[in-house]
Formats: structure tokens, sequence, C-alpha cells
């Protein structure tokens, strides 16, 4: 098994609305805020080559919305799904599966692209896509707090070509054909998944949006997006607790300082120890 990281494309974003009730002159000291308060993010995505199986795992918000949408988000840097492919040895057309995490944009815009006869199809032609099953059906009849995250161009698409498949339960930690576990958690949206990858003796946990960035390892940091924020509350206490006993490594999707890091404990809670490039951990 090989792991990479694959930036798709950074963007700003709300730093108020990141970090929800918890006051400015705190969250701005690990996220510090542009002057319209908006602080850097990632969109970074992992890459398996396990076998005969190349996994990508989300795939950022895409290049297929218009010029407006992406100027809510002021993108910058110059990284993409594509380049980031090739600087590994590889292209689209050989992902042979898309696990989405969750449906809002930022995790799966860009597994749906427009071909050039102008219609929307999946950008990976030859993958499998992957989502659960009561998740799906959250995000296809979205509840007005969430419609916004929930784009249809991003998501029916994917369940027209036939290349849909869902994964089903409600257990806290649940197997997938993939050969990873993923954890449920229910309080950003109705069942995220955080796959849990065992990988040359360490156990690698892709956070997603319980963990969005090293800012928000203390328990009450919480974005504002956060569907059910008191069960976050819960979910991360218990999912730090055991990252820490277990020693687990976090891959952070959001953070666009941080991308793979170490836990300790500390008299504030478990906090961030020290941060790595996934290539560059795994050499020695």
């Amino acid at each position: 098994m090989k792991l990479y990281a694959i930036e798709t494309g950074n963007f700003m974003l709300d730093g108020g609305a990141m970090f929800g009730v918890v006051p400015k002159p705190l969250w701005e000291k690990t996220n510090p805020s542009d002057g319209k308060n908006r602080i850097k993010m990632a969109a970074r995505s992992l890459l398996i080559e396990n076998g005969n199986k190349l996994i990508l795992i989300d795939t950022g918000m895409g290049n297929k919305q218009s010029e407006k949408f992406y100027g809510h988000y002021s993108l910058w840097g110059d990284h993409s799904l594509d380049k980031s492919l090739k600087k590994v040895g590889f292209h689209r057309e050989d992902i042979t599966d898309v696990f989405l995490t969750h449906l809002h944009f930022d995790h799966c815009g860009g597994a749906i692209h427009y071909n050039s006869k102008g219609n929307l199809e999946p950008a990976f032609k030859n993958a499998n896509f992957w989502s659960h099953l009561n998740h799906w059906e959250w995000a296809t009849n979205p509840n007005s707090r969430e419609k916004a995250s929930f784009l249809p161009e991003n998501i029916l698409p994917i369940k027209e070509s036939g290349q849909l498949n869902l994964i089903k339960g409600s257990d806290r930690q649940l197997s997938t054909p993939l050969g990873f576990d993923v954890l449920v958690m229910d309080g950003h949206t109705e069942k995220q998944m955080l796959p849990l990858i065992q990988y040359q003796g360490k156990t690698i946990v892709f956070a997603a949006d319980l963990i969005p960035t090293v800012g928000h390892l203390p328990i009450p940091y919480i974005m504002g997006y956060d569907t059910r924020p008191l069960l976050t509350l819960k979910e991360k206490a218990s999912f730090l607790n055991r990252a820490l006993k277990n020693n687990y490594l976090l891959f952070l999707e959001h953070d666009a300082q941080n991308e793979l890091v170490e836990l300790v404990e500390t008299n504030k809670g478990v906090r961030f120890k020290e941060s790595f490039l996934i290539k560059d951990y795994f050499m020695s």
C-alpha cells in the first residue's frame, strides 16, 4: 500500500463560521484571518494505492461552478486535482474508487464535471463512488440549514451514472469493501464517515469535518455549520481520547499548513504535537 496527499485547491472561508461560538481572539491564535474575517483553507484529498485499487478519498470542490460561486470562496494558490494526481504518476481515469466522507460541495464537487457536450457526468469514469445510505438520503432531501451545501449537480449525476455504491449500517464503526473501516459521526451532518487506514504499523484517520484544522482540536471549537453541535462535542471528546490512547495520526483535509499530525495530552486536553508531510513521515 502507498498513500499520497492530493491537494485539490485552496480557498478562504469565514473564520466565525468555522469556529461557531468561540470568540475571534481565541481562534485567531491558530487560524489568523484576513481583513474580511476569512481564514485559509485547504481541500486535501487522500489517494490510496493498494494492489489493483486506486482509491481517492474526497475530491475537493471541483471547477464547474460559476465565477460568482467561486468568488465567495476566494480561491488561492496553484493546486488542482489533476496536477496533484500527475505529480504522483496518475490520471483521474486510473481511479478505481471515489470514497466520499459526506456530500457537502467542498468534499464532493470534484466528483462531477461537464463533458465536451456540456452534460454533467462523473469526473472519474472508471470509478465506483461510495457514500453512506443514510447520508445519501439526507443530502438528496436536504434541510434548509444545509441545502446550500448539498448541490444537486454534485450529487444526482453520480446515481444517474450507475456508479453509486451505498454503505449501510448505524454502528459507530463500519467495515467497507475498500480495505479500511470507517468511524461514523452525526454531529456535523448525518452519517459522515471518517476512514481508518492501517499503514506501516500506524492508524491514520482521515479527519474530514470532525477536526478540519489543528485549531479545532479543543473540544468546544466547533464549526457553526454543524447540524448537531452538542453531539459533535461528545463525538470529538470520545474520538480524541481514542486517538490519543491508540496513537492515531490525523490526516487533515482543511488545514492549509498541517497535513498529517501527531497528538499529545496536555493539562488543557488533547492538543497538536507536531505535523508532517505524509510522504516524509513514512520514509524512515
